[in-house]
């Protein structure tokens, strides 16, 4: 969805104040990991940098949309530098397993970019089972991690 079409449907002025006012989501970051507990490392290392604020955040692990959406958003305020002047920009990060990744991405595709007709629910019940799928299976890999990990061996974390 374009700026200026949010701005819209959200009653506000289109202009580079009201967008710099109103959104949080108009410059963002996507951070993918290989296992659940490294998104709560990465989140943690972006709350203890000093020119970082964080604004808000929503944890879809824990949480998940009604839809079985999983992922970690955090707004945070950073520092960007102009050419003569410094000035504090909102920016959204998305954390998430590539698993998660993977069925985000897909579910966007089938269900936003394409004219859906699921009148009896029969996509979007499957999607959440898939989803599901992939967040046993993210546990899952975890687990196997830490049983490999106490028997003394490293995992490369990517």
């Amino acid at each position: 969805m374009s700026i200026v079409e949010k701005l819209q449907r959200r009653g506000f002025e289109v202009s580079l104040e009201s967008m710099e006012k109103n959104l949080d989501d108009v410059a963002g970051i996507r951070i993918i990991c290989s296992f659940v507990d490294d998104i709560y490392e990465v989140a943690d290392m972006l709350v203890r940098q000093d020119d970082i604020t964080v604004i808000a955040v929503k944890d879809y692990i824990k949480n998940p949309k009604p839809n079985g959406y999983r992922s970690y958003h955090m707004i945070v305020e950073i520092p960007v530098f102009f050419s003569d002047s410094k000035k504090p920009i909102r920016v959204e990060v998305q954390i998430r397993t590539i698993a998660m990744d993977f069925w985000a991405s897909l579910d966007h595709q089938l269900k936003y970019k394409k004219s859906l007709i699921d009148e009896n629910g029969e996509i979007s019940r499957e999607l959440k089972m898939c989803a599901e799928v992939i967040s046993d299976t993210d546990q899952k890999m975890l687990e196997i991690r830490k049983r490999i990990e106490a028997q003394g061996v490293r995992v490369r974390k990517e």
